[in-house]
């Protein structure tokens, strides 16, 4: 019984930690440069990645009056897509941390519908040219993958009390599904730093033409154009590595307690 009872400890040890995991910050990256002194931005041009979307990583700390968020310090997230848009990227998209005064999300990108000589269709009831959503489906799917990532932690929590409730059963697919939580947000995070640093200039932005499609820092310090980037995981994503090492130990007691009965 006590060793059922570990394997069962460990388990919902692990099923708690994965909600807290929900709610803090998984990674940060934060842009370093002569015309962000360090008196001004301490940590940086600096956000944060959650499951659930990308937030601004600057608050409390003071900046410019025109890059000011009321009396909480700058607003990161905006200033990081300046910066992206100088370089030719597309927006961040923020998954929950959305605009709500904003008719569409910022990561919209609009093109004008045209006629078969190139011309663009006017609206006769607007008189202005009819826009046509072209956003890429990757960011859309991005954004879908945020908008549901809370009902995707609670799969992770009743897959882990699935493995904890089957005593009699190893059952152990569903807590390798939630055991591989920090790799997720890895996957997600690398393919789509890669995605966005190879889909540069192509919606009308980007000053710098010379730039060629790059794959940015995933871990530690780049350099791209002017920007010295640091790119570290954060306590949520340590965290999560915790949920990972907890489920394997809670397998290998339950495998050991099956095999002894």
């Amino acid at each position: 019984m006590k060793k059922t009872t570990t394997y069962q400890a460990l388990a919902g040890l692990a099923a708690i930690l994965i909600i807290v995991v929900y709610f803090l910050p998984m990674w940060h990256v934060a842009l370093q440069s002569i015309q962000y002194p360090k008196s001004m931005y301490p940590r940086g041009i600096r956000i944060d990645f959650k499951f659930n979307g990308v937030y601004n990583g600057c608050k409390g700390e003071k900046e410019r009056a025109e890059l000011a968020q009321s009396q909480q310090g700058a607003d990161c997230l905006r200033e990081m897509n300046a910066i992206n848009h100088f370089i030719g990227m597309y927006h961040i998209v923020p998954g929950v941390n959305q605009d709500k005064t904003r008719k569409y999300p910022i990561y919209y990108v609009f093109d004008t519908k045209k006629d078969a000589q190139g011309h663009e269709i006017i609206n006769p009831k607007t008189n202005e040219p009819i826009r046509v959503n072209v956003t890429p489906k990757p960011l859309i799917l991005l954004d879908k993958i945020m908008h549901a990532s809370p009902y995707i932690f609670v799969l992770f929590v009743i897959f882990v009390l699935i493995f904890m409730f089957t005593p009699k059963r190893k059952c152990f697919v569903p807590a390798i599904i939630s055991a591989l939580l920090p790799f997720y947000f890895l996957g997600v995070y690398i393919y789509y730093l890669y995605w966005y640093g190879h889909h540069l200039s192509m919606h009308g932005g980007g000053a710098f033409r010379g730039i060629k499609p790059f794959m940015p820092t995933v871990f530690g310090e780049g350099k791209v154009a002017q920007f010295t980037t640091q790119s570290y995981p954060y306590f949520g994503f340590f965290l999560a590595l915790l949920v990972t090492a907890l489920l394997v130990v809670a397998m290998i007691v339950k495998k050991n307690n099956l095999k002894e009965e």
